[in-house]
């Protein structure tokens, strides 16, 4: 496995030292940007520059890219100097660039004509996971290609995920991930202007935050179940999610108590109030309220 060469197209913010981590690798790596001095830093690191997509392609046999929109995924993998024009067959493709499924699958399929391989594998942890090699890489894509990426990809992922078995899983994924990330961001604002209002110091409220969540997990610690349905009162998780219900409903109706007593709208409180316990599987008995 150390035999295999890797390349990299894409050193921004996250790109960079993503490839900055991977040009450790035994069998080298090849890199290529738009940016001489994105290109320098990586050189410094051990890596070799390419001059073009193509002589990337052609010296390479799993290509990371990590470039800013569907576009440009679309110029790099399959434009009229892309990596297809000189990728071998069995050559790995992985688009670490957060697209539109369709637009992996779409990729996927005009690499597969050439005898390439096409994942999707986008990232989370952005430049701070980038930096400290502990990103998180979701691959949508054939299980035998996805274990071909588990050892290089150490170099700069503390885990690797298999998002599933078709192109656009990874994407999915990191979609749905993203989706609880900035509606976390859109509810922190309102608790905000919550805490503002009561006279409360807001960056205190934020190491509170940031060491409570890094304790307990903040929202992913109830993402433990297989399946979103309705809980049977038999089901084990029952009654743990009952208890987070009960709590959280508490909560929620005396932030919105104190709310409506500061004169501060609250509506992705009032929303999760009413969504929370459907959401958590355990939806309150008829004639039974929050």
């Amino acid at each position: 496995m150390s035999d295999v060469r890797l390349g990299y197209v894409g050193l921004g913010n996250i790109g960079g030292p993503m490839a900055g981590s991977l040009a450790a690798w035994a069998g080298g790596l090849t890199v290529f940007d738009l940016s001489a001095e994105a290109i320098a830093k990586v050189v410094g690191k051990g890596a070799a520059a390419a001059d073009s997509l193509a002589d990337l392609a052609a010296a390479t046999d799993i290509i990371g890219v990590c470039v800013l929109n569907d576009e440009q995924v679309r110029s790099v993998v399959a434009g009229p100097d892309g990596l297809l024009a000189a990728a071998r067959p069995g050559t790995i493709i992985t688009v670490h660039s957060t697209i539109g499924p369709d637009t992996a699958v779409d990729l996927a399929r005009q690499c597969e004509a050439r005898g390439v391989v096409l994942l999707d594998a986008p990232i989370s942890g952005g430049a701070m996971g980038a930096a400290s090699g502990r990103l998180a890489i979701m691959v949508g894509g054939p299980r035998e290609s996805y274990e071909k990426l588990k050892e290089p990809f150490a170099l700069t992922a503390d885990m690797l995920v298999h998002a599933g078995p078709d192109v656009g899983a990874g994407t999915k994924m990191k979609l749905a991930r993203n989706l609880l990330h900035f509606i976390s961001f859109t509810a922190t604002t309102e608790a905000a202007r919550l805490a503002e209002a009561a006279g409360i110091d807001i960056t205190k409220l934020g190491k509170v935050v940031r060491h409570t969540d890094a304790v307990t997990g903040g929202a992913g610690a109830i993402m433990l179940r297989e399946s979103t349905a309705t809980l049977d009162p038999d089901d084990p998780w029952y009654g743990i999610f009952t208890g987070v219900r009960t709590l959280g409903e508490k909560d929620l109706s005396l932030a919105l108590a104190l709310g409506d007593e500061l004169g501060v709208d609250l509506p992705l409180g009032r929303l999760a109030l009413r969504e929370l316990a459907p959401g958590l599987g355990v939806p309150h008995l008829e004639g039974e309220s929050a």
